[in-house]
């Protein structure tokens, strides 16, 4: 334990909730996509992105774009802080030099450190959701609605979408980190780029395409499970495949990719003011590290 270096969670967990704040509007018209159209909700408010920021902005106020940004923050106060922590203390226990690393060692410790981290914040997740997706229908403190949320629906309703939360956690490591790793070895080895910050956002970018594309359908069926408010009878979706399944049938097999926009083009300001931050709040070893994870791919599903 005297070994344990606390400064990739601390600074971790920091750049997470800056990004957080920065990008949480576009995270928001995700969650309002994502749940329109379903079969108690047939109303289709929002067109896409734009529309969505538009529309809310201009009938609910610019502040109802920050609805749920509290227990956003805790969620990456603790989700962020113990997945960038987690992760780097794993690999530390499978090799002990960087160019040790190996694709396989990489995504293991990952698909680990983003299963356990998701898990555990799970309660913030399903708070942040339902506030972005009911705005000032929710009332009250972060507080009493976690009270609330409990006391109705006991400790399932706070853990509500845990199991599609982990397996979209496990889906996007597991493409993405491949997928930047192929990327970038392939810009470099062609000559069409140098190992540059430019080859790194195109590779980041790249992967963050091909996990939006693996991983919406789950994230989608995620979002509604934890907006359901199951007090008695049965939940809407008894699963992620029934999730999947009932979507598909009801709303035809592009409803699996609602939000799809959003969740793919948050990720470049997110890495932009990640990186930012980590200048600030960082000092000049935990810098070599991040830069060691971004060469990595590991920058974007370590921190959303």
């Amino acid at each position: 334990m005297a070994n344990l270096n606390w400064k990739p969670f601390v600074f971790g967990g920091m750049a997470s909730m800056v990004a957080e704040f920065g990008t949480f509007p576009i995270d928001l018209t995700k969650t309002r996509l994502q749940v329109q159209g379903q079969t108690h909700c047939m109303e289709v408010r929002y067109r896409g992105m734009f529309h969505a920021l538009f529309r809310i902005g201009r009938e609910e106020g610019i502040r109802a774009l920050y609805s749920g940004i509290s227990p956003a923050l805790l969620r990456q106060a603790s989700y962020g802080t113990i997945k960038i922590g987690t992760y780097n203390t794993l690999k530390k226990l499978f090799v002990s030099r960087p160019e040790d690393e190996t694709m396989v060692i990489n995504v293991f410790c990952g698909v680990v450190s983003g299963v356990l981290s998701s898990s555990l914040a799970n309660p913030t997740d399903v708070l942040k959701i339902r506030m972005q997706a009911q705005g000032s229908l929710l009332q009250g403190s972060m507080m009493s609605n976690f009270i609330n949320i409990y006391q109705t629906e006991g400790t399932r309703g706070l853990w509500r979408g845990v199991i599609p939360t982990a397996q979209r956690a496990a889906i996007v490591v597991g493409v993405e980190l491949p997928v930047y790793d192929i990327t970038k070895k392939h810009l470099i080895g062609s000559g069409l780029m140098g190992d540059t910050v430019l080859t790194h956002f195109i590779s980041s970018f790249t992967c963050g395409l091909a996990g939006a594309l693996a991983s919406n359908p789950v994230d989608v069926v995620r979002t509604r499970m934890m907006n359901q408010r199951v007090v008695a009878g049965n939940p809407l979706y008894k699963g992620t495949l029934d999730g999947l399944m009932q979507t598909w049938k009801n709303e035809g097999f592009f409803a699996l990719y609602k939000g799809f926009w959003p969740n793919w083009l948050r990720l470049g300001p997110w890495n932009i003011i990640v990186s930012f931050s980590n200048k600030i709040y960082g000092v000049s070893s935990y810098t070599v590290q991040i830069a060691r994870l971004v060469g990595r791919g590991c920058l974007h599903y370590i921190y959303c």
